[in-house]
C-alpha cells in the first residue's frame, strides 16, 4: 500500500467520521449539556463512547464481515427497542438530575463517572443498527469495502473513520466548556430540561417508528 493510497483511505476515513459524528441527534445534545454542567473532559467521555462505536461498525464494514452484520440486521428490531429504552432513561436523567445550585458545590465528575458516561453512549451508537447501514453505504459507495486479505487498508481506514469522529466530539466539548461559565443556573437548569425532552422525543420515535413497522 503506497504512500498515495494511504493518505487517500485517511482522508476518506475522517471524512466519514465526521460525517457520522457532526448530525444532530441525542449524543450530541448529550455531549453539549454534560460539557456545560461538567466541562471539557465530561463532554468528550460522552463523544469517546460514539467513537468506539463508530469504530466496531467501520471494522464490520471495511473487514467485508457480513456474517456479523447479518446477524445485527436480524436483530435489529430488538437492538432498536433497546436503543429507545436507553434513549427514555438517559432523557429522564437528563430532566430530573440535580439543580444547578447543588450541582456547582459538587466535585467534579471522576474517573468512574466518566466510565459511565462513555459506556453509555457506546451503549446508544451500537444499538442503532441504522448507523451500521450507512457506514456500509458509505463505504460501498467509496469503493471502501476491503478483500479478507487487505487487512492493512481495513485497519487504517477504521482507525481514520474513529479519528475523524474523535476530532468533532474535541471540537464540541472544547466549543462548549469554554462559554459554560457564562450561563446563569437558571438558565442551565433549562438547557437540562430542554435536552432531556429531546432525547425523550429521540426514544419515542425510535420505538414508534419501529411500532409501525411491526404492525405494518
Amino acid at each position: 500500500m503506497g504512500a498515495a493510497m494511504t493518505a487517500e483511505l485517511v482522508l476518506s476515513g475522517i471524512v466519514i467520521g465526521l460525517a457520522v459524528a457532526a448530525p444532530i441527534g441525542p449524543i450530541n445534545l448529550m455531549c453539549i449539556q454534560r460539557s456545560l454542567n461538567h466541562g471539557f473532559l465530561a463532554g468528550l467521555a460522552t463523544g469517546a463512547g460514539a467513537v468506539l462505536g463508530d469504530g466496531v461498525f467501520a471494522a464490520l464494514s471495511a473487514f467485508g464481515l457480513t456474517a456479523v452484520s447479518g446477524v445485527i440486521q436480524s436483530w435489529s428490531g430488538w437492538i432498536e427497542a433497546l436503543g429507545g429504552l436507553l434513549l427514555l432513561v438517559m432523557g429522564v436523567r437528563v430532566f430530573l438530575q440535580s439543580p444547578p445550585s447543588a450541582r456547582d458545590h459538587s466535585p467534579p465528575p471522576g474517573l468512574v463517572r466518566h466510565a459511565g458516561l462513555f459506556s453509555g453512549t457506546f451503549a446508544l451508537t451500537i444499538t442503532n443498527p441504522a448507523t451500521m447501514l450507512g457506514f456500509i453505504a458509505l463505504f460501498g459507495a467509496g469503493g471502501l469495502v476491503r478483500s479478507p486479505s487487505d487487512y492493512g487498508s481495513a485497519v487504517v481506514i477504521v482507525l481514520s473513520v474513529m479519528l475523524g469522529s474523535l476530532l468533532w466530539w474535541i471540537i464540541i466539548s472544547a466549543a462548549v466548556s469554554r462559554y459554560r461559565d457564562r450561563f446563569s443556573s437558571r438558565t442551565m437548569r433549562r438547557i437540562d430540561h430542554f435536552s432531556g425532552l429531546l432525547i425523550l422525543g429521540f426514544g419515542l420515535f425510535v420505538l414508534i417508528r419501529l411500532a409501525g413497522r411491526l404492525i405494518g
